[in-house]
């Protein structure tokens, strides 16, 4: 098996979870600043911002699988 795709996977799963990570942290310590607003309310933006790029990047996955398939690309990993 081929260890590049591995390897590449593994650093863009960090990548993406650590900018992730530190986007909500940024929003969050916004939140914070601000005094008129409750820690929930930024707590439940940071979720659904958390999710919608999760969805999107669940979407952009399953495009990209589509159009390799469609082109003929080899996708198999074993």
């Amino acid at each position: 098996m081929d260890w590049i795709p591995v390897v590449f996977a593994t650093f863009k799963i960090l990548v993406l979870g650590t900018g992730m990570f530190f986007a909500i942290k940024w929003h969050y310590d916004q939140g914070k600043k601000e005094k008129g607003v409750e820690p929930r309310e930024v707590l439940r933006a940071s979720g659904k911002v958390a999710a919608v790029f999760s969805l999107s990047l669940l979407g952009l996955g399953f495009v990209t699988f589509e159009v390799c398939r469609t082109l003929g690309l080899d996708l198999n990993f074993l």
